[in-house]
């Protein structure tokens, strides 16, 4: 189930009759505290969410949502709103899209990635990268027996780090290979998850032993065959 938050009724039917169309089961709100309550009573796959609204807004919304649920978020901002982005990003937002934009485009982004969450339901296998451990089937992972609390997009960057150890990708090949699609400038969507994902994992975020930068390349996942975490190398 897909649930759609904008406050302005013509982009909120418009988006709504699209993704009906596609097939899928919508619901929606127009109102950062509707949404908020309807993730909790409904738990929906995916949210659609508006940054600018009355009264509770986008970005107080999500941030009261990730107290309790993991659900994917797509959000949408101003076109001229940068710190907006980035804000929502900061505090849980999976992905973007910037106002005017195409429904097509969106519809297409929630298609990828709902995909993506029934491809990897259907893993039943575990993987296992020295410490960390990670069930795709039951989307658990732990660190040192430790379970990681994750959004549903960081679990899918782990993951996908976790099955190629080792791999250093670059910021596009993760918009294409986690995110489904690939599109310019929209990289520190990367950066921003990579930040995320190393402050609940790493004990030093600023020194990361797990989630490693190559630098003028990109990122990669430790592999526990090549040896020591960095810091402990001898």
């Amino acid at each position: 189930m897909v649930l759609v938050v904008d406050d302005e009724e013509k982009i909120r039917n418009l988006v709504t009759s699209y993704l009906r169309s596609e097939g899928y089961d919508v619901m929606a709100v127009d109102d950062g505290a509707a949404a908020v309550d309807m993730v909790r009573r409904h738990q929906p796959d995916l949210v659609v969410l508006d940054i600018r609204m009355p009264g509770l807004d986008g970005i107080e919304a999500l941030r009261e949502i990730r107290t309790f649920s993991e659900v994917y978020v797509i959000m949408l901002t101003a076109l001229a709103e940068e710190t907006d982005k980035l804000i929502g990003l900061s505090v849980g937002a999976d992905d973007y899209l910037t106002k005017p934009f195409s429904v097509r485009e969106l519809v297409a982004r929630v298609r990828a990635i709902l995909r993506r969450v029934e491809a990897m339901a259907q893993r039943e296998d575990s993987i296992d990268v020295g410490e960390l451990s990670i069930d795709p089937s039951k989307r658990r992972a732990t660190l040192a027996s430790r379970p990681l609390r994750l959004t549903a997009k960081e679990f899918d960057l782990l993951a996908h780090f976790a099955r190629h150890p080792g791999r250093v990708y670059s910021r596009a090949e993760l918009l294409d290979h986690v995110w489904g699609y690939g599109y310019g400038g929209y990289e520190h969507t990367v950066n921003s998850h990579i930040n995320r994902l190393r402050a609940k994992i790493e004990d030093d975020p600023a020194q990361p032993r797990y989630v490693l930068t190559v630098w003028g390349v990109g990122y990669k996942l430790f592999d526990p065959a090549e040896g020591h975490p960095p810091e402990a190398r001898p």
